[in-house]
């Protein structure tokens, strides 16, 4: 159990997604994971792939059934106490307009206490796509998460979905997104796109000079929890998963990843994996600062006001009335 729940506390704040369609089954996973102090539980109701949303009748299956996903939240509620929240998208197949997008965040929102929806702003097409191609083939409508800002002030949404930059991270909170979420991005091109958070973002000086105190300080921790679950629970090869990107794009990336292909095959320890691959990556590339390079998208969401929807109809004649506010962790 500790090998799935268990996170060291400098991880906070940390959200825990679960997934299922048995209500019974996701409060028993709640209660499972109440005593690992989570800052929040999640439900996820926009995974579109065919063992999620096919077989499995959850993931973005679940925002055809506000109902369920209403009655679900509170059973999530019921056994914990931190917020809950719901990650969706902006619609599934044919049920893609935004005043179903509201009836969705409306029904869970009066049936719950679900103050917290993170959208991807996307809809989910559950035959015909993949995984990546739902990433990609469906439009964005960034003008469905701003027109939810407007229509429910009393909810907290965080924006999701095809920001690649830091600068368009900027840019949507500028537009007065509450937060955002970065997956892939931050995975794919940890260095550029995470590199300036704490500056950019947070208005604080940024914590790493460079890639090589990063290296430097993730092998004492990685080497630290080694095994720390059971044999190889976890091992190198997991630890090392989330460097491979770290030199996108820079002189001696393609070497590093061929050498790293070929050291995890036989190192034990984190030190050792470094110690064989990083004369890969020149000194000047390990050593260089975090620099910041315009990318002219400070304007990214400037036009998004002229693009939203009308307002949603239970709201325009003044009929809508919210229950009491439980904000989300930030």
């Amino acid at each position: 159990q500790d090998r799935f729940l268990a996170f060291p506390a400098e991880q906070h704040p940390i959200v825990l997604q679960i997934g299922g369609s048995n209500l019974d089954n996701l409060a028993k996973a709640t209660e499972l994971a109440s005593g690992y102090a989570y800052d929040e539980i999640n439900l996820n109701c926009g995974c579109p792939s065919g063992k999620v949303a096919g077989h499995g009748c959850f993931g973005a299956r679940l925002m055809y059934d506000p109902e369920f996903v209403g009655d679900a939240m509170s059973a999530i509620a019921a056994n914990c106490d931190v917020p809950v929240s719901v990650k969706c998208r902006i619609g599934v197949d044919d049920r893609d307009s935004y005043e179903e997008l509201c009836t969705f965040v409306d029904k869970v929102v009066s049936k719950s206490p679900t103050r917290h929806f993170i959208i991807h702003a996307r809809k989910a097409l559950l035959s015909g796509l993949s995984p990546a191609e739902n990433r990609k083939v469906p439009p964005l409508k960034y003008e469905y998460y701003y027109a939810l800002l407007r229509d429910f002030p009393e909810v907290h949404f965080t924006l999701n979905g095809g920001l690649t930059t830091i600068e368009q991270v900027s840019a949507s909170i500028r537009q007065g997104a509450h937060q955002v979420m970065v997956g892939r991005a931050a995975y794919n091109n940890p260095w550029n796109m995470l590199g300036h958070v704490d500056s950019e973002i947070y208005g604080m000086p940024t914590r790493c000079s460079s890639r090589r105190q990063i290296l430097q300080s993730y092998q004492v921790y990685g080497d630290s929890i080694i095994g720390q679950y059971g044999i190889s629970r976890p091992n190198v090869r997991q630890l090392v998963k989330p460097l491979l990107h770290l030199f996108h794009s820079e002189p001696g990336n393609s070497l590093w990843k061929r050498k790293a292909d070929s050291t995890l095959r036989h190192c034990k320890t984190l030190a050792q994996f470094l110690e064989e691959t990083l004369d890969a990556i020149p000194d000047s590339v390990l050593d260089a600062p975090v620099l910041m390079e315009p990318s002219g998208e400070q304007d990214y969401f400037a036009h998004v006001d002229s693009l939203l929807p009308p307002r949603y109809a239970k709201l325009a004649n003044g009929s809508y009335e919210s229950p009491v506010l439980v904000t989300a962790s930030s």
